[in-house]
């Protein structure tokens, strides 16, 4: 027999997810630079890459305050929309009639556009970053309810009839059985509510429109708009862009390490 030869490290599909978007990302900033160049366009119609990293070296006490104070918001709505989503769900659990009768009030809070009603949460609300958190935790909520409901929803029928046939309490199916069989929807939901929470931090901040200090990344986005300083609305974009990736790259890590001793969906083909 001959002895197992190493596979390319290419060949890893690890190393893939990782390298395969970044070369894609550098061929395309490499034609964009270059058609930028070649065409001499006007950085105040649409800024080179150089000239976008320039702006965020030249920028970055402004831009990381910004960043901050966005990311203040991001995190206190996230953690809001979880405790919340996770406590709506185990209510809709416990009855059909409970959830028949609140869900389609959890509906609402996806389907009514955030920028029609986050004047008035601003008005009532007189604390800004209170009102902002709210307007944001109203984007990141329903995910979490709908995916984990579906997680302790779907559970295997024959495990459950098992759970009956000894005599389990329900705290004890809850605990032992639907919450680990809601865990792969669960981190499902809290992937897509990571990026719904920084969503609804920005469209909350231009909504709001306040200067000053302690203002977010939309902020600055606006103010650059109207100053024509379109790298540093780029360079604000791509802070929020690469903030969100790396938000949702966190939610990744955190399912592996729950999942990937025991759920077939992490586990490594």
């Amino acid at each position: 027999m001959n002895p197992a030869v190493k596979k390319p490290l290419l060949s890893d599909p690890r190393v893939q997810r990782v390298a395969a978007p970044l070369a894609l990302g550098a061929v395309l900033l490499a034609v964009w630079q270059a058609l930028c160049m070649l065409f001499e366009v006007p950085v105040y119609l649409v800024p080179s890459p150089a000239a976008i990293f320039n702006t965020l070296v030249t920028d970055w006490s402004l831009l990381a305050g910004a960043l901050l104070t966005t990311l203040k918001i991001t995190f206190l709505a996230f953690a809001l929309a979880v405790v919340i989503g996770v406590a709506a769900a185990f209510v809709f659990v416990q009855s059909r009639l409970l959830e028949a009768s609140l869900f389609p009030y959890a509906i609402l809070l996806q389907v009514t556009p955030i920028v029609a009603i986050a004047p008035l949460i601003i008005i009532w609300v007189k604390t800004p970053l209170a009102a902002l958190t709210i307007c944001a935790t109203m984007m990141a909520l329903f995910p979490i309810i709908s995916n984990t409901v579906l997680g302790l929803r779907s559970v295997n029928p024959g495990l459950l009839n098992l759970f009956r046939l000894n005599r389990a309490s329900r705290w004890q199916t809850l605990v032992r059985l639907r919450i680990p069989s809601a865990l792969p929807s669960f981190f499902g939901g809290l992937r897509i509510s990571c990026g719904m929470s920084l969503i609804g931090a920005v469209v909350a901040e231009f909504v709001a429109g306040t200067g000053g200090t302690g203002t977010g990344l939309a902020y600055q986005i606006l103010q650059a708009g109207f100053e024509l300083n379109i790298p540093r609305l780029f360079a604000a974009l791509l802070m929020i862009t690469v903030t969100g990736v790396l938000l949702f790259g966190l939610m990744v890590a955190l399912s592996r390490m729950a999942l990937s001793r025991w759920h077939e969906s992490e586990l490594e083909s």
